[in-house]
């Protein structure tokens, strides 16, 4: 079984805050530290080990000082809920990290909020149903198998290859070829290097405790505008070439352009299209390559779920292609995306702020109190899960049971889930079955892949893997 029933577990569904009562609720008191400015400097340093230290403590609320910050960490899915869905309009998004990608990338889904977000919202879903979503399925496939033709020169099992490095490629040319056709293509490797750019600076930012402004004229500040200007450039030449000729084209950018609003009839003006385009390619490219390079790690490590999935892919395929017809019935490959999803989800830690104050786990919530929830330290929580840190695909299969969807949130949850979930969930089924009926991979000997938990959790130093054609 994928879950542990624990007296916590059995009671976090039907968890209440406490009976109001003349006064304000208490606040948790921080967790001590010995340094000056509290945890500032551990989590800069390695955020990922401070939440798992917290979480380490068994409690349904940890908090945290961080120079200035107050920062409350949840443990339990109530609270989780409450954050994502009852109480969303208290936890905003006005923290560090999204105004810098409002500052680099402009105000798209992402870190868009209020009425301005759930316009945007309206006006975009619908290029993402699932008939639309299923006409991008040959793409997916097609980039999928240019990498394992370029593969071929080195399957021999002895060289070494990045497959962190492939997943990229292959992830930027399904976003490019599916939000912007073949417009893109011209420009392709421009737009790859440009976006590695900006996503290089982002990380810079994030983790660093003094940050120059964005806008300050340092050396790294000045690549990485001159990345966005080219970005720009790039996109909104393409958004005034399809304005100027009229052409529908049948991707995410022109669906998009055509859409308006249900309530209003407004439609995306150049500006937010633009905002939109590159949102969407940094996110769909970047979060999809690493669940894929994950993937692939975690089946080096277990040779069991490798075979299972080989005579999966065999029985169905029987040698062919991968298909869209045929994603129903590889039941199995998607529950290896799905474990894997559980063990490193690419959205690691989502972050809020109390606009206004609030309550959480029996806790008064300041105002502008910074909130963590980590779906990576509750994909482990030992509450919710047997042998939290084991591979174990069967989790997600016909004998898994139930999982609460507040304890497993790769896509996050709510409003603000993620509107590319079902795309991302397609191509990682499509490229995945793709690599493993034509591939089996091996991990570099001695290579101990470590953790770069930044805008997504990424392997530092790569993933260096040895190939060998089946």
């Amino acid at each position: 079984m994928g879950k542990r029933s624990s007296k916590r577990a059995e009671l976090a569904g039907s968890a209440e805050q406490p009976p109001a009562t003349d006064g304000p609720l208490p606040i948790l008191p921080f967790t001590p530290s010995t340094n000056l400015l509290g945890y500032l400097g551990p989590l800069q340093k390695d955020p990922l080990g401070v939440v798992m230290m917290a979480l380490g403590k068994n409690e349904r609320l940890v908090r945290l000082r961080a120079g200035h910050l107050s920062i409350f960490i949840l443990f339990d899915p109530e609270d989780i809920r409450r954050v994502l869905i009852d109480d969303a309009e208290i936890y905003g998004k006005a923290t560090r990290g999204y105004d810098l990608i409002r500052q680099m990338l402009g105000d798209g889904l992402l870190s868009s909020e209020g009425d301005f977000w759930r316009r945007q919202r309206r006006i975009a879903q619908p290029a993402f149903r699932k008939k639309c979503i299923e006409g991008f399925a040959q793409s997916m496939v097609t980039a999928a198998q240019a990498q394992c033709d370029a593969w071929r020169t080195v399957a021999d099992g002895s060289t070494t290859t990045d497959v962190a490095e492939a997943m990229t490629l292959v992830t930027l040319q399904i976003a490019a070829d599916t939000l912007m056709s073949a417009d893109m293509q011209r420009e392709g490797r421009e737009v790859g290097d440009a976006m590695a750019t900006v996503l290089e600076r982002f990380n810079d930012q994030v983790n660093s405790a003094l940050p120059w402004p964005a806008y300050w004229p340092t050396r790294a500040n000045r690549i990485m505008w001159r990345a966005i200007r080219r970005l720009q450039s790039i996109t909104d030449n393409l958004i005034q070439e399809r304005r100027a000729s009229g052409e529908q084209v049948p991707d995410l950018l022109g669906m998009f352009m055509a859409a308006e609003d249900p309530e209003s009839g407004e439609r995306m003006d150049d500006l937010q299209l633009r905002a939109e385009a590159l949102t969407m390619l940094a996110a769909g490219h970047e979060t999809t390559a690493n669940a894929l390079t994950w993937t692939l790690y975690l089946l080096t490590q277990n040779p069991d779920a490798t075979a299972q999935l080989e005579e999966e892919l065999d029985r169905v395929l029987a040698g062919r292609a991968v298909s869209l017809s045929d994603v129903e019935a590889l039941t199995f490959t998607r529950s290896v995306i799905d474990e894997s999803l559980r063990l490193y989800p690419p959205g690691w830690m989502i972050t809020r702020r109390a606009m206004r104050d609030g309550a959480l786990g029996g806790s008064r919530i300041p105002k502008g109190s910074y909130i963590f929830l980590s779906p990576y330290a509750m994909h482990r929580h030992p509450d919710y899960w047997t042998d939290p840190d084991t591979f174990d695909p069967s989790r997600f299969g016909p004998e898994g049971g139930d999982i609460d969807r507040h304890v497993y949130f790769p896509f996050l949850r709510g409003q603000r889930q993620c509107i590319g979930d079902r795309f991302a969930l397609l191509e990682m089924t499509l490229v995945l079955a793709t690599f493993a009926q034509q591939f089996r991979f091996t991990l570099e000997p001695g290579h101990q892949p470590e953790l770069e938990p930044s805008l997504t959790l990424r392997p530092r130093n790569g993933m260096p893997m040895r190939l060998t054609a089946r």
